[in-house]
């Protein structure tokens, strides 16, 4: 089901069921209810059971059992306290829970519980039995319109699947990563870029070979491959020979084969697909180590059909790739993380079109529409512009096919397989799906992984069609290819279509005699006389053939994981690449070019690819881009130029890319097109989702705007400056120790030693301090050996500088190279912190008290500044436009604070903010033992400076005239953006 039909279902279930619920009466009614509408179970008593007997003392009953995911239910009624014990039948007290544990160890081991729900038709609360000591996940019916997706273990059968397929997927990379390095020890010049060259291509054609004998496509015997290279010995050229001369009838056809060809190697079909045909590819010769890991490792030991290509396609290129093995790990996309892009994108739509089709009451409307569906699916083109693996286009087509599927059930229903086996409908086809990629051997192996998932999925449709249909031969699949994304036209791809691409010459033959009054029968009636895709031949009927492609490329998505490259971790080729993209309509560079990442240059190709069409795309991004000065930068050409708008986003989250050494990337997924046509726009954040007008650039529900940087303050503040920068390798910097040593040696040094509070030192409360020289006479410098030794380094790292700027200031080496500490109190600023703190903490500190450069000042300010500044509206503010770090913050003065909208306070409203910012300020000094990282942490926070930081928040929202009862943080961040834009006209 469909996100927002899933969502609707779920808070209409939630209004019919407010207030009411007797165990007895109406448990089944509601569960039964539940499992259907919401969660999508067509048949919901073919899973769940009730009133399941178990042996106790006496017979007791199992509220409700769910056997296919193992879910144990005990039910209560609305006026029951699920954490409260409850009298039993035998006289004990036993809580819910309890009650239900003693139930799941009556029941046999096969049965055992993986969940425990109790619930009280008002609360889920959810314990799994995988983690038994923890608490329980609570879900309440009236938010279930939110949390529907948090009971989707209720139903889903598939995640243990997706572990299977995952853990079988990282075997096989692993395997043959051995067996590649097996073979690269074997190479007379393992070095050379044409053996390494070789050797993938070796690696690709093992693992079809090994696929293929599991899966049945190289014939009824599973064990062809095996047999067949376990004749031979190894050594000098025997099962080296016997290999060759395998991929050597792989790439003929049966016709063209000798007569003379031995049994062993005629039984084996014809592949095609390019695949094979490279007679150059240099192949070693095999040793007994190769063998065996070959014939025993992966051949006898292991089951290659149950792969999951869109995930070993990932695993296999990162195996064989020399820059991802150093880099310490085998890399995928996870299935799920590929499913927050494509559902929203396209999935779910298709999803909910299918849903309605199925709930058609009339059979031959129904199976024409299904008929319609399907070559709706088959006339969709994807295009993933960065596809490495082609993970996102395996998953796809996987995601569709198993769509079709459904469609052929619903044609087929009834009838049977009564057309013979020579006959299919599948039209949904690998050619619909487009990739480019810069990386030769990640293009073969997108192209292998698509021929696997083409496999699996046949397979499926055979179980439909009660037939069996031939895989092989191989159809030739160019549609990925090898370039660079930048600089290329994504829709005039050197790509052609030849007729045998298609599936006519294998499967679709049926003559016009057979053509029964069956679903399948009248599809093909249909097919002819509506969309005249068959063509009669010599009284065969033959599905038609697609020209060449000579038109610019239309796609109706665009998707995909794009590389993730900084503007300042930028190589100079990618520096180019960006630069001759973000160009204006008089080829023109913007002057915010050189400083976006390197993603930026996907966003802005294809918003100049779907100007003015239907066409939609969606992309993951390092969340930078929609945030701080980047968001100017990469948003307003698009945005201005190109028209595109926000149709859906996921805001920041961990994207987890790799397998056993995870890269834990802060990533955002933005859906955009540049259609007019109305639609919901949805920002998904932290599992929950919420229907918006629009989104801007910054991931919230607001018009677009977009802040640039500022030199001075936006309103009549007092200005905010960066921290002094000694440039100096460490020297001037003192611990407690060293400090107390020198004072003691040379007393007269006292008042130039100062303490130095960098963010790290603010923040948790440690001890620094620096040597401060501004009014240091020479002869004091002089008389202290310990400062002439330091001085002089300072003076020999400025000196070895590769930058010019600093070897300037060596003339100065008693001086920080930036000096703007105040003459008064100021407040400090970290210009760093974490994103787990509501509130980034601030200070007032005193003159004497050296800032860092890791922090920014505020001079002059007092106690109404920093009031606002601390308030949970200035952090919202803060939260949406800074720059991050990871996904921590990154405070700036020319983006948050040169750009924040002050409040025109009343008197009295200044006063009382004010009131509450010394009010925090003397909480603090009442724990002297914490730092303000003790005292930040959301777990650890007092209760009395939470309630501080409160009122404070109260007082500043009056002073914006919001209402603090009622308005979100979201809310208050767009009335912010407003007010911006008034002062900003």
């Amino acid at each position: 089901m469909a996100r927002n039909k899933q969502s609707s279902a779920a808070r209409a279930f939630a209004k019919r069921w407010e207030g009411k619920g007797y165990e007895k009466g109406e448990s089944q009614s509601f569960w039964l209810e539940l499992l259907q509408t919401v969660l999508g179970v067509d048949r919901p008593y073919d899973i769940i059971s009730f009133e399941n007997q178990v042996k106790l003392n006496s017979t007791s009953f199992i509220d409700a059992y769910i056997e296919p995911t193992h879910v144990l239910i005990e039910q209560k009624s609305i006026d029951k306290d699920l954490r409260k014990a409850i009298l039993q039948s035998d006289g004990t007290l036993l809580t819910p829970f309890q009650q239900a544990k003693r139930y799941a160890a009556e029941l046999p081991y096969s049965k055992r519980p993986r969940w425990m729900v109790m619930c009280n038709f008002r609360e889920f609360h959810v314990y799994d039995m995988e983690k038994p000591q923890g608490e329980p996940e609570i879900i309440e019916l009236k938010n279930l319109g939110t949390d529907y997706y948090r009971l989707q273990f209720l139903t889903d059968t598939g995640n243990e699947h997706l572990k299977k397929e995952l853990e079988v997927s990282l075997q096989a990379g692993q395997i043959i990563g051995e067996i590649h390095d097996e073979f690269l020890k074997q190479y007379i010049n393992p070095n050379d870029p044409n053996s390494l060259k070789s050797l993938n291509v070796l690696c690709v054609r093992l693992v079809f070979c090994l696929y293929a004998e599991d899966a049945g496509i190289f014939g009824e015997k599973r064990c062809m491959f095996h047999d067949y290279l376990s004749q031979f010995q190894p050594g000098e050229g025997d099962m080296r020979r016997g290999l060759i001369d395998l991929f050597e009838i792989l790439n003929t056809p049966v016709e063209k084969r000798s007569p003379y060809t031995p049994a062993t190697l005629k039984a084996f079909p014809y592949c095609n697909g390019g695949l094979f045909a490279d007679r150059d590819v240099e192949i070693p010769f095999f040793n007994d180590k190769i063998a065996h890991l070959i014939l025993k490792n992966a051949s006898d030991d292991f089951d290659w059909s149950q792969i999951s290509p869109t995930i070993f396609g990932a695993v296999f290129e990162s195996t064989l790739n020399p820059e991802t093995r150093r880099s310490g790990g085998m890399h995928y996309t996870s299935i799920e993380n590929i499913h927050m892009v494509i559902d929203p994108l396209f999935l779910d739509e298709l999803k909910s079109e299918l849903s309605d089709i199925k709930a058609e009451p009339v059979e031959k409307t129904r199976i024409r529409r299904a008929f319609d569906y399907q070559n709706k699916l088959s006339s969709l083109r994807f295009l993933d512009p960065a596809c490495g693996s082609g993970n996102f286009l395996t998953e796809t087509y996987l995601s569709l096919r198993r769509l079709e599927n459904e469609a052929i059930k619903i044609q087929m229903k009834g009838h049977g397989p009564s057309l013979g086996a020579e006959f299919t409908p599948i039209k949904v086809d690998i050619h619909q799906f487009y990739g480019i990629e810069i990386n030769d051997f990640a293009v073969v192996t997108a192209t292998t992984a698509l021929w696997i998932a083409e496999s699996q999925m046949l397979t499926e449709t055979e179980k439909i069609m009660q037939t069996d249909i031939d895989f092989l031969p191989l159809k030739t699949y160019r549609n990925i290819v090898e370039g660079n994304a930048l600089r290329m036209d994504w829709s005039r791809l050197n790509i052609g279509k030849p007729s045998e691409f298609m599936y006519a010459d294998r499967l679709n033959v049926i003559r016009p005699d057979d053509m029964t009054d069956t679903s399948a029968g009248m599809l093909l009636k249909e097919s002819r006389d509506r969309y005249g895709e068959l063509n009669v031949v010599t009284n065969d009927v033959h599905f038609g053939m697609p020209e060449r492609q000579t038109e610019p490329l239309h796609f109706d998505y665009i998707m995909g994981n794009p590389p993730f490259v900084g503007y300042s971790l930028q190589s100079k080729e990618q520096k180019e690449d960006i630069l001759s993209v973000f160009v204006d309509e008089n080829g023109k560079l913007y002057k915010t070019a050189g400083k976006v990442d390197y993603v930026a240059g996907w966003y802005f190709k294809a918003a100049q690819l779907i100007k003015d069409n239907h066409t939609k795309v969606a992309f993951v991004s390092t969340n930078s881009i929609t945030q701080g000065e980047q968001v100017a930068a990469v948003w307003m050409p698009l945005i201005g130029r190109f028209g595109i708008h926000i149709d859906f986003a996921w805001r920041a989250f961990r994207w987890d890319s790799e397998s056993n050494q995870k890269a834990h990337v802060h990533c955002v997924i933005i859906g955009f097109s540049s259609c007019s046509e109305h639609m919901d726009r949805v920002i998904y954040d932290a599992g929950k989702e919420s229907v918006v007008r629009n989104i801007c650039p910054y991931l919230i529900s607001s018009d677009n705007v977009f802040i640039e940087s500022r030199k001075e303050p936006l309103c009549d503040c007092p200005r905010m400056n960066k921290g002094s920068q000694p440039t100096d390798g460490g020297n001037f910097f003192l611990s407690s120790e060293e400090k107390d040593d020198m004072i003691t040696k040379y007393p007269q040094t006292s008042h130039i030693v100062r303490r130095f509070l960098g963010a790290d030192e603010f923040l948790n409360g440690r001890d620094r301090f620096c040597l401060w020289m501004k009014d240091a006479s020479p002869s004091l410098i002089r008389s202290c050996p310990l400062l002439m030794d330091r001085i002089s380094k300072v003076r020999k790292m400025r000196l070895a500088s590769p930058k010019e700027s600093t070897r300037k200031w060596a003339v100065n080496p008693t001086l920080f190279t930036e000096n703007r500490q105040p003459n008064t109190n100021y407040i400090l600023v970290p210009r760093h912190s974490s994103e787990t703190r509501r509130y980034i903490p601030m200070g007032f500190i005193k003159p004497d008290v050296i800032c860092g450069d890791a922090n920014l000042m505020i001079p002059d300010a007092g106690l109404y500044h920093f009031g606002i500044l601390e308030s949970n509206i200035h952090m919202a503010w803060m939260r949406v436009v800074c720059g991050r770090i990871k996904s921590d913050y990154r405070y700036s003065n020319d983006i948050v604070y040169n750009n924040f909208p002050w409040p025109t306070p009343s008197d009295a409203q200044k006063s009382r903010i004010e009131q509450t910012a010394q009010a925090i300020l003397d909480i603090r000094e009442k724990y002297p033992d914490c730092s303000l990282a003790d005292l930040y942490d959301e777990i650890t926070m007092p209760a009395d400076l939470r309630k501080a930081h409160q009122e404070n928040d109260r007082a500043v929202m009056e002073a914006y005239r919001f209402d603090w009862r009622k308005m979100t943080e979201s809310e208050c961040v767009a009335a912010l953006f407003k007010l911006y834009q008034q002062l900003t006209k």
